[in-house]
């Protein structure tokens, strides 16, 4: 394999971290490695999953039960906030028993939980079941970003982009087979998830035994075991997770507010609109990654950050001027995905450069506390836009920039540690 200075651009969209011009220069290539392409097959599998449930299942607890659409928010919603509030559980597990096997784990619980979603229709069972594919999160995902941290310590973190870049093609295909499925069934969602998810468990038990020598070869480097406790300790951690929140608490925005906005503006053609909105965000999402990996290569990683920030600030005022034509809401999800594209891995790319080997499970653990801005983002911004209407709503979540980027503009967050 060349050097990555050198590879094509459709390969060295894993080269740039965001670290200035050369970021990448002398670090091992790792993008032909097995294991590596094992993780992101995993990872896209388990993004089709959750892509081909999650959308439908507002939709499918309403028929089933008499549930107020609050409620059922709040059912929905616990999917995120067991992993946000448990993440750290879930990582100190992942550093103890050991990843790979903690990972397993986690696929046997979710393809148990979506067979049985499948079957029951009790509504008591079908929330309980709803919890555990939260409790099943928080198994896999701190412990899948150890290991792939681990796998790729050479790296720049730069990863967590191409990490990024499934999720997109599962944001993509994911509803397209959920709807698929809805359409013969409403228990039908429930089944593509199992099956890939079971695909994923029988090829991480195939490779077990590879990922496990990953993680002991990383584990015998440190001197002595990293105390949980230490992630705490961690200032520089503690502003990545706050970084993390208020990411998402923006990112929220773009599925729980704005629709809202939409439908009051373009009435009954809002679904259109917001569904085309939705398409060119994820389409753009893969597109932007080669053009934003080779900019990564010649800006300092403040001046992305600066970037992604602004981009997020302007999305908002283009938003905000839905009234004067359709035109600025696609003009404005340009500028969102350009802001996703820059700013998300980051959070994980830095705890990839500065967490200990033996602790990167507890540091990745604290990291899901970012899924608390989920839910704060609809709560905050309902009662903006409802307290004050839509133009001071779009300038309030535009200042949401300015922390981003203060809290993540500093060159020795980007570098290691």
């Amino acid at each position: 394999m060349t050097d990555p200075g050198s590879e094509p651009a459709s390969v060295s969209i894993v080269a740039g971290a965001g670290g200035g011009a050369g970021g990448s220069s002398g670090r091992r290539p790792w993008s032909g490695d097995e294991t590596t392409r094992l993780l992101f097959a995993g990872s896209l599998l388990d993004s089709l999953a959750l892509f081909s449930t999650m959308p439908f299942l507002t939709l499918y607890l309403s028929g089933i039960s008499t549930m107020s659409t609050v409620a059922i928010g709040v059912v929905v919603g616990s999917a995120s906030l067991v992993p946000a509030f448990g993440g750290l559980a879930g990582g100190v597990l992942g550093d103890r028993v050991g990843a790979t096997s903690l990972v397993q784990a986690g696929l046997v619980v979710h393809v148990i939980v979506y067979a049985l979603l499948a079957v029951t229709r009790e509504l008591p069972l079908v929330i309980a079941l709803v919890v555990a594919l939260g409790v099943a999160r928080l198994l896999t995902e701190p412990s899948t970003k150890k290991i792939l941290s681990q796998a790729t310590r050479d790296s720049d973190g730069s990863v967590f982009r191409l990490r990024y870049l499934t999720w997109c093609v599962g944001a993509i295909v994911g509803p397209a087979v959920g709807a698929a499925a809805y359409a013969v069934a409403d228990w039908m969602i429930f089944v593509p998830p199992g099956i890939v998810l079971l695909v994923y468990l029988v090829l991480l038990r195939r490779h077990a035994p590879r990922l496990r020598l990953i993680e002991a070869r990383s584990s015998a480097e440190e001197a002595e075991p990293v105390p949980w406790s230490q992630a705490f300790a961690d200032r520089v951690l503690l502003r990545v997770v706050l970084a993390g929140v208020v990411l998402y608490f923006v990112l929220k925005q773009l599925d729980s507010i704005l629709p809202l906005v939409i439908k009051a503006e373009r009435g009954e053609s809002a679904v259109v609109v917001y569904s085309a909105l939705l398409a060119v965000n994820a389409v753009l999402g893969i597109a932007l990654q080669v053009p934003v990996a080779q900019l990564a290569e010649r800006l300092s990683a403040s001046a992305m950050v600066l970037l992604g920030s602004g981009a997020f600030a302007a999305a908002f005022l283009l938003f905000g001027a839905l009234r004067s034509g359709t035109g600025f809401l696609f003009a404005g999800i340009v500028a969102w995905t350009l802001a996703e594209v820059i700013l998300l891995p980051l959070p994980d790319m830095i705890i990839h450069n500065r967490s200990p080997n033996g602790g990167k499970g507890a540091y990745y653990g604290l990291a899901e506390f970012r899924y608390a801005g989920f839910c704060l983002g609809p709560v905050v911004g309902g009662g903006i836009l409802g307290a004050a209407g839509p133009w001071p709503y779009f300038i309030v979540m535009a200042l949401f920039g300015l922390p981003c980027w203060a809290l993540l503009r500093a060159p020795h967050l980007h570098g290691p540690g």
